[in-house]
């Protein structure tokens, strides 16, 4: 926006020329996400954006499988909220249950899910660097 006053000012992270590659830019779109995936997979970071949640999960990563219990325990949450999590976390396909009796044991649900968490966890390391 321009006051009369001298030169409109541009944001650094704005187009300098007003082009289009329409080429480039069909492309893309041909294997760009749907909007109901983008939607699934913003649904998935929301849960992973919990720090308590992140824990459990990393708990999970390097123990392979844990009951309620020994989740809170390990990770410093109330079995409550352990338990809450788990239930957001099967929902969304990210941890699986297997029953021992009257004892439920979560794991993450494959490697998938250790990927992201590895991966993740990889690149906040690389930024400390």
């Amino acid at each position: 926006m321009s006051t009369g006053r001298g030169p409109s000012v541009v944001p650094l992270d704005a187009c300098t020329t007003r082009t289009v590659d329409t080429a480039r830019v069909a492309a893309t779109r041909q294997r760009l996400i749907t909007p109901d995936d983008a939607a699934d997979l913003a649904a998935v970071f929301r849960l992973l954006g919990d720090p308590k949640r992140i824990r459990i999960l990393f708990a999970l990563l390097e123990a392979g499988e844990l009951c309620v219990c020994d989740l809170a325990a390990a990770t410093d949450v109330t079995e409550t909220a352990v338990s809450q999590a788990m239930r957001l976390l099967r929902t969304a396909g990210i941890v699986r249950q297997r029953r021992d009796g009257r004892t439920v044991y979560y794991r993450l649900d494959d490697a998938h899910v250790r990927l992201l968490l590895d991966l993740s966890h990889q690149h906040l390391a690389h930024h400390d660097d």
